[in-house]
């Protein structure tokens, strides 16, 4: 066993981080509710492996942003495009446990304009960077339902380390649900960091906006 020189990490905070493409803001259900429902519309699909959603219409769904946007943790942030200005999705730091230096990224909302864009994976980066760089955590963990299969390739993609399965971890709207843990540490940080920024930058897209290398092939 190695013995660790170590301190409690700070906590994450109500901040506002800015990155090229998005900005992150604590969640306001006054600032951010008319985007984000805006931003919903037709999209009840998206809230098949969240614990709460679809919702029946604009005052429920502000309602329950009223309900999050206060919370420790989960610590909920608004997704905000910065071209356009619009809320378009939700990103949270949760199970956070400073004397561990362990902290999650998930309750992740990402309206059908923000999935598969470069703002959503500038947003999964700017959380990451907060993570580590400026809270210092070890660990940062990334768990979703072992069914779905599109957050575990996004977790794939973004370098976390799939550590197995939890069988019936859940009982989520009535149904059984396995949960996929994935992780990345401190130590691996670096590596996934050089590669999401690489990634990002304009040189690694073409004028018709296609990625020259992925993310995979920029961490190896």
């Amino acid at each position: 066993m190695t013995d660790l020189d170590w301190k409690p990490v700070r906590r994450p905070e109500r901040v506002s981080i800015a990155g090229q493409l998005v900005r992150l803001e604590p969640l306001d259900a006054d600032r951010h509710g008319d985007d984000l429902f805006e931003a919903s519309a037709g999209a009840d699909d998206t809230w098949y492996y969240l614990p709460y959603g679809p919702f029946a219409g604009k005052d429920e769904f502000v309602a329950w942003l009223r309900q999050r946007a206060p919370l420790e943790d989960p610590l909920a942030f608004t997704i905000i495009d910065r071209s356009s200005g619009k809320a378009l999705g939700i990103a949270t730091l949760m199970s956070i446990e400073p004397e561990h230096g362990s902290i999650e990224i998930g309750h992740i909302w990402l309206s059908p304009a923000l999935q598969r864009t470069r703002q959503a994976t500038e947003a999964i980066y700017l959380l990451s960077r907060y993570a580590f760089d400026e809270l210092g955590n070890r660990r940062y963990e990334w768990k979703c339902d072992a069914a779905n299969a599109p957050s575990r390739r996004a977790a794939e993609r973004f370098g976390f380390t799939f550590e197995g399965i939890f069988r019936q971890h859940r009982v989520v709207k009535g149904r059984n649900r396995d949960t996929a843990w994935y992780s990345i540490t401190d130590a691996e940080w670096p590596s996934r960091r050089a590669a999401f920024e690489a990634w990002l930058s304009p040189e690694n897209f073409d004028e018709s906006g296609r990625q020259r290398r992925s993310l995979a092939e920029l961490r190896e």
